[in-house]
Formats: structure tokens, C-alpha cells, sequence
């Protein structure tokens, strides 16, 4: 009898397959958990941008959730796209009830061009009952901006967010350079430490669910016992080896090559 770690992704579903629950997936499944999911809105979208969505009704959510923690307990948990406030108070709630472990919030609330994708009544409920429950937080520079209410210019304004965040909210955060500073270095601040994790830069303009792809190899490498230093290190490290493939589809930002080990 084989025995495995379990994860859970909580977000939505990308039709195309590169970010989202799709990319979770695929993630999990490559760094050696079984996964699972639940769902939290359906996109119609592509490399190209998104064209739709539609939420799934706050009482389904509910089911959803229920089903995963009455029967296959996750190790870790990862929350994507959690589009409304109703949305929120559903995954919140079920998070608490349960008591889960290893909860990695990524804060997906403003897409690369810097449209926002949640309301400012979803970010305050976001901010107010989701990240209680979260062990890591990832956001990237802009989301890092508004959480702070600060512009992020360089490294040092990085890990000042970050101490900001973590101290705020009683949590780990992993604060991404993304485009802005450096796309390769990332400093966490955890347990009132700051580590840095720097890697060069891949020359790859495919980057559609980076940010999906990381914090699901986080949780991932929680999931199988990590401590959170060695979990962030490892999750780089298979970002950087997605990336490195060079995976070329799609008319737009394209997807990165998941399974590139095989």
C-alpha cells in the first residue's frame, strides 16, 4: 500500500491550462502530492487575456470544501482566485472549521497589466479573515503595493513590505520581485528572518501562471514536511526549470511546461 501527501488548490479554473487550477494541478502532481481541488469560478480565457468568468455559488463552494476535509485531508493548501467577498467568507470559514495546515495564500488581486481583479470590498474581507488563516503569503509587487499602501522601488523597500506584512498579518510572506525590481529574487520574511532567494533570470516571455505555479510547489513542498525555507528554495527551483524549457504556445503570454522533468 502506497501512502502520499496530499494538497488542495482553492482557485479558478483556466481553460487554456496554463494558470489556475489546471496549472496547480499539474504543479502538485510534479513535485509528488496527490492533488485535489476546488473550484471557485470558471474563466473563459486564453494566452491572449480572459474573456469571462463565472463564480461558483457560495453554497456549492461550501460542498466542495466539505467533501475534501470529511474525507482526503489536505497537507497543504493552496488559495488562488478568490473573486468576491462572499467567495471569502465560504473559504474562510471552512479553513477555520477544519483547523487546515499549511495554508499558502497567494493574493491574486491585480493581473500583470495592473487591471485589479477583485473589488476593494473583497481585498478588505480578503485581508481581514483569509490571511488569519494563511501559514505564507506570496504576493507580487503590485499586490505587495496595495496591501502596504507604499510603492516597492528596489530590494530594500521589498523587504521592508515584507516585514510589514508578515508582522501585520502574523504570517510568513514571500514577496516576489516579479517585473518590477528583479523577476528572478524573492526575499521571505519568516519567523523575523529575511532570506533572500535569487536565481538569473530566464530569458522566456512565457510566463502566464508563474505565480499559480510557485505557491502550488510551495505548498507542495509543505505538504511533504518542508520547513518553509527549504519548501520556497525547492518551489524556485521548479519554477526556474519550467521556465527554462522554453515552452512556445499560444498566440499571447504563453504557459510554461509543467511537466518538463518528464
Amino acid at each position: 500500500m502506497v501512502i502520499i501527501k496530499t494538497a488542495l488548490t482553492i482557485a479558478g479554473s483556466d481553460c487554456s491550462g496554463g494558470a489556475g487550477i489546471q496549472a496547480d494541478i499539474k504543479t502538485m502532481t510534479m513535485n509528488g502530492v496527490y492533488a485535489m481541488s476546488v473550484i471557485t469560478a470558471l474563466t473563459a480565457q486564453n494566452t491572449m487575456g480572459v474573456e469571462g468568468i463565472q463564480e461558483t455559488e457560495p453554497e456549492f463552494l461550501r460542498k466542495q470544501l466539505d467533501c475534501i476535509f470529511t474525507d482526503i485531508r489536505p497537507d497543504a493548501v493552496k488559495i488562488g482566485m478568490a473573486p468576491s467577498e462572499e467567495i471569502i467568507h465560504v473559504i474562510a470559514d471552512a479553513l477555520h472549521r477544519y483547523n487546515a495546515d499549511n495554508v499558502v495564500l497567494d493574493p491574486v488581486m491585480i493581473s500583470t497589466s495592473g487591471s485589479k481583479l477583485i473589488s476593494d470590498e473583497a481585498i478588505y474581507v480578503l485581508k481581514n479573515e483569509l490571511f488569519s488563516c494563511a501559514y505564507i503569503i506570496t504576493p507580487n509587487i503590485m499586490e505587495a503595493e496595495a496591501l502596504c499602501g507604499f510603492n516597492i522601488n528596489n530590494k530594500d523597500d521589498m523587504e521592508k513590505a515584507a516585514v510589514f506584512l508578515g508582522d501585520r498579518y502574523n504570517c510568513a510572506v514571500l514577496c516576489k520581485g516579479g517585473h518590477t525590481v528583479n523577476p528572478a529574487d524573492d526575499v521571505l520574511y519568516s519567523d523575523g528572518r529575511l532570506t533572500w532567494f535569487c536565481k538569473k533570470p530566464v530569458d522566456n516571455n512565457n510566463t502566464h501562471g508563474t505565480g499559480c505555479t510557485l505557491s502550488s510547489a510551495i505548498a507542495s513542498n509543505l505538504a511533504k514536511g518542508n520547513n518553509i525555507i527549504t519548501a520556497v528554495e525547492k518551489a524556485k527551483d521548479y519554477l526556474t526549470g519550467a521556465l527554462l524549457y522554453g515552452l512556445d504556445i499560444g498566440h499571447g503570454n504563453g504557459p510554461l511546461n509543467h511537466a518538463f522533468m518528464l
